[in-house]
């Protein structure tokens, strides 16, 4: 792990974390790093003595051993829950709607934003939306009413051409990631959180986080509409307010190590799940507990090309040269 640290300290802030991984990677494995766009970490190679491979930073795939259409599938997440609905494992459904007019010749009739409405009252009302190709929780929030959906699709048309819209479902969500069959690790999911000082009330504490992921390209963690009743409510120090919707570690959520309450059942279905869009190394994110069963899960989504700041972060060097090992292996710049 001590390597590792001297190499985040070497990087400048803006290094994509996947380079730092890869070049510490190389290091531990004996193969060349080879930085090519003047020290951005966006590009570049690692080579053995007999092969090479690049690998691009920001949106590109960090695991070749995931074929291109498997990866593009996963990161759509109406066809995942297609694919999964076919295969007969439980998701959370949903249908996707278009934001914009272009291309709307290639596309069949019953997803315009009009739609979407009428799909919202089938949903009572009430749903969960996240843009359909959008990562990191970004826009991906509980909606209550017409009103704020259409605020919501305003909000989204700027930056997305399309949503899913799904029934809203609750539960304890774990994250469990997998190399082909094998659990790598598995991680309890828990939402973003406002902390009291003593001094400022809530609206100021929100105004600050969402300046700041903002600032990080991502959406405001909840729309302060949610909490109205408590904008003015001014937290003791240390006390904390958890805010409703996404739980990525981006927006704020938090991760630790832990297991689902029925592990097995949990890994089978992981495993069934990657199995089904024919991916080698995913995050399978899970749903379990829902409502009153606490045997009923269901998946939430599967990306294909998760981030794993979390294991850092944790001090588990270990398990990101497992993942690394695998994938130079794949690809065969190491032997097994």
């Amino acid at each position: 792990m001590r390597n590792l640290r001297m190499l985040r300290k070497r990087k400048p802030s803006f290094y994509p974390d996947q380079s730092i991984y890869a070049e510490y990677a190389c290091s531990e494995f004996g193969l060349a790093f080879e930085e090519l766009d003047g020290g951005t970490g966006l590009v570049f190679r690692i080579s053995s003595a007999t092969a090479s491979h690049c690998f691009g930073g920001g949106r590109c795939s960090f695991f070749p051993q995931n074929t291109a259409t498997a990866a593009t599938l996963a990161a759509d997440k109406y066809f995942t829950n297609r694919i999964l609905e076919r295969a007969g494992i439980p998701s959370l459904g949903g249908e996707y709607f278009f934001l914009h007019q272009r291309h709307r010749a290639h596309r069949a009739p019953g997803h315009e934003r009009d739609d979407a409405f009428a799909y919202f009252d089938k949903l009572n009302g009430i749903a969960f939306a996240k843009p359909l190709n959008g990562s990191r929780g970004d826009f991906a929030q509980p909606v209550q009413d017409a009103a704020a959906l259409a605020s919501y699709l305003d909000a989204v048309t700027v930056f997305y051409d399309s949503v899913l819209i799904q029934p809203l479902v609750v539960g304890n969500e774990y994250r469990i990631f997998l190399l082909d069959d094998h659990v790598v690790y598995t991680a309890s999911k828990s939402p973003p959180f406002v902390e009291g000082d003593g001094i400022h009330p809530i609206r100021d504490l929100l105004d600050t986080r969402n300046a700041s992921l903002q600032s990080n390209g991502l959406s405001p963690v909840v729309s302060q509409d949610h909490l109205t009743e408590q904008l003015d409510e001014v937290l003791p120090a240390g006390e904390r307010r958890e805010l409703p919707g996404r739980m990525n570690r981006s927006a704020g959520g938090t991760m630790t190590f832990g297991t689902p309450p029925d592990e097995q059942a949990a890994f089978a279905l992981a495993r069934r799940a990657v199995r089904a869009l024919s991916l080698r190394a995913a995050a399978v994110d899970i749903f379990t507990d829902i409502g009153d069963d606490p045997n009923a899960m269901r998946v939430i989504e599967i990306n294909a090309n998760p981030s794993i700041r979390f294991l850092e972060d944790n001090d588990r060097a270990d398990l990101i040269l497992q993942i690394w090992r695998h994938t130079l292996t794949a690809i065969g710049l190491l032997r097994v």
